[in-house]
């Protein structure tokens, strides 16, 4: 019997989703605060775009609410979430979530920003560009401080769910 032929499907906003289920990708929370209240979302969208200068960037929906301060501030905290963070990642994803009361533990950092406690690592960015993506923005940030010395595995985001590292 002849092996199943799977033809190819046509580009759908369920293909994309498909597709990227099977792409592992480091899990982040975005930070910024507005009149003192802070934002944050869960981003698996990070990426180094430049060391030259220090340049990152990450893509938010324009429908997310975080979106509106995002659109008008000049920094952002980024933080790179542990495998011991998973609650963390979930509550900054879900709709509706109180992101900063207990039990997340955080201060306001360089620039106003909200630093995140017990993160694998954390930078401080200034946005020089939104780019409009469709129904997101694509945000590029250059790198103004960070501290890279948290303790811990990264946190992954595959097939739908927060995982660990495996070896």
């Amino acid at each position: 019997m002849p092996p199943e032929v799977l033809l190819p499907q046509l580009a759908s906003p369920d293909l994309l989703r498909s597709v990227f289920r099977r792409h592992a990708a480091g899990v982040a929370v975005i930070t910024a605060q507005s009149g003192g209240s802070p934002v944050g979302f869960t981003a698996t969208s990070l990426t180094s775009v430049s060391a030259e200068p220090p340049m990152v960037s990450f893509g938010i929906g324009t429908s997310a609410s975080s979106w509106p301060v995002i659109s008008e501030t000049e920094h952002v905290g980024v933080h790179i979430l542990g495998e011991h963070q998973r609650e963390l990642a979930a509550t900054f994803a879900r709709s509706g979530a109180d992101r900063f009361g207990a039990p997340t533990g955080w201060r306001e950092g360089p620039e106003g920003v909200p630093v995140l406690d017990d993160v694998l690592a954390w930078l401080v960015c200034r946005i020089v560009a939104r780019v409009p993506a469709g129904d997101h923005r694509v945000v590029l940030a250059e790198v103004v401080l960070g501290d890279p010395t948290g303790a811990g595995r990264p946190l992954l985001y595959h097939q739908g769910r927060f995982n660990g590292l495996r070896e």
